[in-house]
């Protein structure tokens, strides 16, 4: 997002995992990625320019329950930032339906930071 003196504030985006469900790394992967790209595609294209611009910072944390990734969404349309709720097809490790994943910004990081900042990193 632009500064009045037109240098742009740091951005990020989160990726927030359910560790409750142990997915093996490939499928943790996949989920992640799936996350990572709704996320920016629920982007501003402002935010998506900037964001790319400067080197497309992420972090990926973690979650021990499902009901968290259903709050921290809601948090975060509550504060307009964009957000994405992975839920998987049931192919193959899980159910159809299971909540894997929150794709959250690419945002600010201090939008973003108020309201993942205290979880865990995965």
């Amino acid at each position: 997002m632009s500064r009045p003196n037109g240098t742009v504030a740091p951005m990020k985006q989160v990726i927030v995992v359910n560790t409750a469900l142990g997915l093996p790394p490939g499928k943790m992967a996949a989920q992640v990625a799936h996350a990572a790209l709704a996320g920016f595609l629920t982007a501003s294209p402002s935010a998506q320019q900037e964001w790319l611009q400067t080197g497309m910072p992420k972090v990926v944390l973690q979650v021990a329950v499902e009901q968290d990734l259903h709050d921290l969404s809601t948090q975060a349309a509550a504060a307009e930032i964009p957000a994405y709720l992975i839920r998987d097809a049931g192919r193959t490790v899980v159910a159809e339906g299971t909540v894997t994943c929150l794709g959250i910004g690419p945002a600010a990081v201090a939008e973003i930071d108020k309201l993942t900042g205290d979880l865990k990193l995965l």
